[in-house]
């Protein structure tokens, strides 16, 4: 039998109390994961719907001819039940931005791995600076300060851009903001912050205007950043302003579309309790 010293007991002491502390500790951050989720059905846990309704009259790109359709296809009356046939473009509402959407970039919607479909919702606010500028687009400095306040963006994470444009949908004149030359005008993500978020290896970008692109881009440059780096997007998020700046946890699950560009995507946050 080995007898130890009384030093290497000290330490070996040190070490066990570490790891039974750093168990401890991952069992009941394991028990709080499963206690949110538990509490979902139940009411417990608050779970805001970051997912506009489909229909034909919500904001939709400029020059998109009849984005969404619906036709009844049986009725209660006469075929004894209700259905519906639909067609709609792939970048409708609230959608899900696939890298194939932006060549280089290869993943088609259902060619992206499903683990991005999850993750930490980071949202950087900046309605105060959009609100003075309207095509005003997010900085290094921006992040920089939100990770001054909230800590280092985590890798996996899905990056959120609040902006207040929320606020003017789905009046699609006051959302497009369109001038008398036909540019429309709404905030975004900057190239610089683009890239600044694919260093941090996010997962997706996501924002409340039509584009994480700003107003008048004319080359998509931020989607031609970002796709071909693997990120999706998400554009015309809602219900932006119910969410912290960190701590809520977001599920977004795009339709399975075989070869997509993009499809619409139901997002849901799970709030902290």
């Amino acid at each position: 039998m080995r007898i130890f010293s009384a030093s290497a007991r000290g330490i070996i002491f040190v070490a066990l109390v570490a790891l039974a502390v750093s168990l401890g500790a991952q069992t009941k951050k394991h028990e709080a994961i499963c206690s949110a989720l538990m509490g979902i059905s139940s009411g417990r846990t608050h779970v805001v719907d970051m997912t506009y309704a489909l229909n034909d009259h919500s904001p939709a790109w400029p020059g998109d001819a009849h984005p969404f359709e619906a036709v009844v296809n049986a009725t209660p009356a006469k075929e004894g039940y209700f259905t519906r046939k639909f067609s709609m473009l792939e970048h409708y509402g609230t959608h899900m931005d696939a890298p194939a959407h932006f060549p280089p970039g290869k993943e088609t919607l259902d060619q992206i791995p499903i683990q991005k479909f999850f993750g930490p919702a980071e949202v950087i606010d900046i309605r105060d600076k959009a609100a003075k500028n309207v095509d005003y687009r997010l900085s290094v400095a921006d992040l920089q300060a939100w990770e001054a306040q909230h800590g280092r963006i985590p890798a996996g994470a899905i990056v959120m851009l609040r902006t207040g444009w929320g606020s003017r949908w789905p009046d699609q004149t006051r959302y497009r903001n369109m001038d008398a030359k036909n540019v429309m005008h709404f905030p975004g993500y900057s190239v610089a912050a683009a890239k600044f978020l694919i260093a941090r290896h996010v997962s997706g970008l996501c924002i409340d205007t039509l584009s994480i692109d700003y107003g008048p881009s004319a080359n998509f440059e931020v989607h031609r950043t970002t796709l071909p780096a693997g990120l999706f997007h998400i554009e015309n998020i809602a219900n932006l302003d119910k969410l912290p700046a960190t701590g809520a946890f977001v599920i977004a699950a795009p339709i399975k579309l075989e070869g997509g560009s993009g499809g619409p995507v139901r997002v849901f946050a799970i709030l902290p309790n």
